[in-house]
């Protein structure tokens, strides 16, 4: 799928314009305040309503949230209610949240737990499991593994990696970590100030860096690693 254009406007100020194309996985680069997070809510029609888009998207579906489009947020609080059971906040039947919980690796008891009495780590997951209720064609990540510690933030990268296998979705990345965007995504797009600065493959990009920007994410998140062989 070609976004051939996302422009974000906001009282005549154009806060973002970019391009790009998710062909397998697309990692959405950028320091804080680039861009990244307000274009992943454009496409999921999230914007506040002073603010305009234009979108030019040439796909075979249509971008609809909660079906088309799965989402996991950085925060699964801003997902789930703290006060209703996990099994409450699913809208799909029992025999398919059990089959959800399998594959994200959850014990099936969990269902009947308030959110707070669950690790970081098993709240992802049950996100995760929320965002695949529909099979979407479309998962988009913001920033899902930053609050995670590292261990478990590989387990949750190689769990997404495993489903991406098995459901065949397109994954679109938004995060900072270079590190994390390296082991999920096979393109990146690296955006400052609301515009596209360098793209293409991920591999390519972290091994020559064309842009002075792209360079600096590279070292501030592989400092003292051989990220580039």
């Amino acid at each position: 799928m070609k976004i051939k254009k996302l422009k974000i406007d906001f009282k005549d100020k154009v806060l973002v314009d970019i391009s790009f194309e998710i062909n397998t996985s697309l990692a959405l680069v950028g320091q804080s305040g680039s861009g990244k997070s307000l274009s992943i809510k454009a496409l999921l029609d999230m914007l506040p309503n002073k603010m305009k888009k234009e979108l030019d998207l040439d796909s075979d579906f249509v971008l609809k949230a909660g079906d088309t489009l799965g989402f996991v947020p950085q925060n699964p609080f801003t997902a789930l209610s703290p006060l209703t059971k996990i099994s409450k906040q699913f809208f799909t039947n029992k025999k398919r949240i059990d089959e959800l919980f399998e594959q994200v690796g959850l014990d099936p008891l969990l269902q009947d737990r308030f959110p707070p009495e669950l690790s970081g780590g098993q709240l992802q997951r049950v996100v995760i499991a929320m965002s695949l209720e529909k099979s979407p064609k479309l998962l988009m990540l913001d920033e899902p593994t930053t609050a995670l510690d590292p261990q478990t933030r590989v387990i949750i990268l190689d769990l997404l990696k495993k489903l991406q296998n098995e459901y065949q979705f397109k994954i679109l990345f938004v995060t900072h970590d270079m590190n994390s965007a390296k082991s999920l995504c096979e393109d990146i797009c690296v955006i400052k100030d609301g515009h596209v600065v360098e793209y293409g493959k991920m591999h390519d990009i972290l091994k020559s860096p064309q842009e002075k920007y792209t360079q600096t994410l590279i070292e501030a998140n592989f400092a003292n690693r051989n990220f580039r062989e």
